[in-house]
Parts: C-alpha cells; structure tokens; sequence
C-alpha cells in the first residue's frame, strides 16, 4: 500500500494535501500535480511511501527541474511508482519501459546516470558501485539514490536523510515544522 502526499510552502507555512496516483504515471506527472498545488510557484514537496520498504521524496521548486531522493532504489524497483522513480534518476528513458508493472531490470539503453562531479548543489548517492556493470546494464543500488540534499535547506541534513527509516516521512515533517497538517492527510 502506498501513501502520497503533497506539502506547498506558502508564506504561512505548509499546506498538505493527500495524492491519488491512479493517474501519475511518469515524474512528469508526479511533477505536474506538484506545481498545481504551488503557492505562487513556492516549493512543493511530495512524498511517496510504500509500507516502510521504501520512501521517495520529489522537491519542486517552480519551473526548475525536479529533485528526487529514494531512501532504498532496489526495493523501490520492485513497486510502479518506485520503479518510475529510480528510471527515471538511473537515466533510463520512458520509451525503454512499456509497462511500470512488467518491469526489465537487465539493463538500459542509456548507459549510466548523467552527474557532475564538479556540482555540489546536485549531489547524489550512488552507494554500491558495482550495482552497474557495463554500459549496456544499469541495476538500482540496494541503498539510497537521488539527491540526499534536496531537503538541507529546509532543514533536513543529507545525514538526517541518509539515517532515516520507520517513519521517515513523520520525521521530515517534524523538522519541516509540518507534523499536524501531514497528519491530517494521513
């Protein structure tokens, strides 16, 4: 079972509605919703969760590209909305993949992930190396992957976010200062 929910930023502090994701099936979409509930093209945080296996976090703030953070990429593999995720930061591309639920994980077409070394505002954790091998194979790390900053400046470190499990989602909002209007959701 999967929760999803939507926090704005507005200038009296977060709005929190709750997200059906019947209809969401690329980021694009995900993205889409993000930016019909922004506040004056403020910061949108959305949240998927799937049964404490794994948790995603998308930030968008106004026409800027999304960032994405998943808490475990080979778990979140295995579901539809985690697999759209983790093709999405792997650099796989949407034509690849014909169906989220009939799902081949043996590779990509797309080689390895675009980064920048040099980029420090777009860090992203690729903890097991060896989960890719060869251009023509890109497998999710059993770990993290994404950008563990995105939050940092709302509050939550990249360690924070790096440690959390349980009920990861309750402790971001806490330190979002936006418990009660997530639980309301909830």
């Amino acid at each position: 079972m999967y929760f999803a929910a939507l926090l704005a930023r507005t200038e009296d502090g977060w709005e929190a509605s709750d997200t059906e994701l019947d209809n969401v099936e690329t980021l694009t979409d995900l993205v889409d919703l993000a930016r019909e509930a922004a506040i004056d093209d403020d910061t949108v945080v959305a949240f998927i969760e799937q049964e404490d296996a794994w948790f995603g976090v998308i930030r968008v703030d106004g026409e800027e590209d999304p960032r994405v953070f998943l808490s475990h990429a080979a778990a979140a593999a295995k579901s539809s909305y985690g697999a759209m995720l983790t093709d999405e930061l792997l650099g796989r591309d949407e034509d690849d993949m014909t169906d989220l639920d009939s799902l081949d994980l043996d590779g990509t077409e797309d080689g390895e992930p675009e980064s920048d070394a040099n980029d420090d505002d777009n860090h992203h954790i690729h903890t097991d190396d060896s989960a890719v091998s060869g251009a023509d194979t890109l497998l999710p790390p059993p770990g993290p992957l994404g950008d563990a900053r995105l939050l940092a400046d709302l509050g939550v470190s990249e360690r924070e976010l790096l440690a959390l499990d349980g009920d990861a989602l309750s402790t971001i909002a806490d330190a979002l200062g936006c418990t009660e209007v997530l639980e309301a959701v909830r």
